[in-house]
């Protein structure tokens, strides 16, 4: 659901609809390869997140090597973790006046929309969680058989 939850806006922000955009979405690249991979290309590879996701879980997913597969999801998971956390960790030094946006990102950064990345990155650590829970439960499972 996460991976889902993940990919459906940025399939909406492919096709122009900039709700839950994390900046402005007027400014972002629209009509660009830059949009393709950001918007479309994201929410396929969210997609396939999903049903990797799914195969640590889902009966269908014990026809698939189950090392590989754990990898996989492991090596997401804590990229995706990680990912969550530096954006807060940005933020904390971004309020605590540690380091200042750089110019070109300062509009983007104090705009209302920006607070969508709380929403955005808290799901990535989730998500990485999730997924790590998932994968080492697939591999310890098989271990107690």
């Amino acid at each position: 659901m996460a991976a889902l939850a993940y990919a459906a806006p940025h399939f909406w922000w492919g096709a122009g609809i900039g709700a839950t955009f994390p900046g402005d979405f007027a400014s972002a690249p629209h009509g660009t390869w830059e949009a393709a991979v950001g918007y479309w290309v994201m929410g396929a590879v969210a997609v396939a997140g999903g049903v990797v996701a799914l195969a640590l879980v889902r009966p269908w997913g014990q026809r698939l090597p189950r090392r590989t597969l754990c990898a996989l999801s492991l090596t997401a998971s804590v990229g995706m973790t990680l990912w969550g956390f530096t954006y807060f960790a940005l933020q904390y030094l971004l309020a605590a006046g540690r380091v200042v946006s750089a110019p070109a990102f300062a509009a983007k950064d104090a705009h209302p929309q920006a607070a969508w990345g709380l929403f955005w990155y808290s799901l990535f650590v989730l998500w990485g969680l999730m997924l790590g829970v998932a994968a080492w439960n697939r591999l310890s499972s098989k271990r107690t058989h």
